[in-house]
């Protein structure tokens, strides 16, 4: 998440931030907006450990000498053939990367019927950012009245997407599409042939449906068995039946932080145009560079156009970042 870095970098003020921001552009329209997922990921804390309740690290084993490799010994591999790679060096990557860009590019726009949710991949929510308030919500409010989706596309980290941007309330969302080769067909699964389904059994299925119809409450709908999970997990703890083992409590930076989306919108929708806090000075230790893996360190160095940084060791990543 390079955005949501930048942010921390530059001193932002506490609370929710997007993890990516620009501006929705068309014709001469240009609506800077902010993106937050629309969906949490809800796991239950699961891992593999020892018999004695030690966590386990997952190591990388040559599959020829399983000799166990550094993060120095890895490149990455393309696949041509089952079994057959070939190394892909970082600036040969970097040159196929889309061009960066913080626009999103509102293409055209179509009715939402149209849009088949099989190519609805992942769930957004677009706010408004920069004193752009006015501009959203008369986008929003034409797009809901008109009944018309936009598609457009944009940049994220290194890949390009193609989303489908939908109005709801005077909210702006937008779904990120799936391409047409992902998407199976009906034939695909095998489905048998269609056949007419006798008129009785027609009927006695339309009165059994329209009994069950009802307004849809989806917060009847809740995966309970991680609390399930954890209720067993508690219960072995209070018997001593468990095998608990005291892992060493993570940093402040390596924590997750849980967006409140009504806290955001309404930040958003009530504040749009505040100035900026002022930049903080910069940490000591060269930010925690230490903690961050050779990956990360890369992408840093990548964005600072640090010179030999594909060649650098994880030390020499740091060294070159804090200078």
């Amino acid at each position: 998440m390079a955005e949501a870095e930048d942010d921390l970098e530059q001193g932002g003020s506490p609370g929710p931030r997007p993890f990516w921001s620009g501006t929705i552009t068309f014709g001469l329209v240009s609506i800077p907006v902010a993106l937050y997922p629309a969906s949490r990921p809800r796991r239950a804390g699961m891992r593999m450990v020892t018999n004695e309740g030690v966590p386990l690290q997952r190591k990388y084993v040559s599959s020829e000498t399983e000799r166990e490799l550094e993060w120095d010994d890895i490149v990455r591999g393309y696949e041509i053939e089952k079994g057959k790679f070939v190394v892909v060096t970082d600036e040969e990557l970097e040159a196929v990367e889309p061009r960066k860009s913080r626009d999103i590019d509102l293409r055209l726009f179509v009715d939402a019927g149209e849009l088949d949710p099989r190519y609805f991949d992942r769930g957004y929510f677009l706010t408004p950012a920069g004193g752009s308030n006015k501009a959203y919500r008369l986008l929003a409010a034409v797009m809901e009245k008109t009944g018309k989706a936009g598609l457009a596309t944009f940049i994220m980290r290194t890949k390009e997407y193609v989303i489908a941007i939908l109005a709801e309330n005077g909210i702006l969302r937008a779904e990120t599409l799936r391409f047409a080769d992902e998407v199976r067909k009906p034939e695909d699964v095998g489905l048998p042939k269609k056949k007419k389904a006798p008129a009785a059994e027609v009927k006695k299925l339309e009165k059994a449906i329209k009994a069950k119809t009802k307004k849809v409450d989806f917060s009847e709908f809740l995966d309970d068995s991680i609390a399930q999970l954890e209720a067993v997990a508690r219960k072995k703890q209070k018997q001593k039946k468990a095998i608990v083992h005291h892992e060493e409590e993570a940093g402040a930076d390596e924590g997750g932080e849980v967006i409140d989306l009504l806290e955001v919108l309404s930040r958003s929708l009530g504040s749009a145009g505040q100035r900026r806090p002022a930049k903080r000075a910069p940490r000591k230790n060269g930010g925690g560079l230490s903690k961050l893996s050779k990956e990360e360190l890369y992408e840093r160095a990548k964005k600072k156009d640090v010179p030999g940084r594909s060649g650098m060791t994880k030390e020499e990543l740091i060294e070159a970042l804090e200078g």
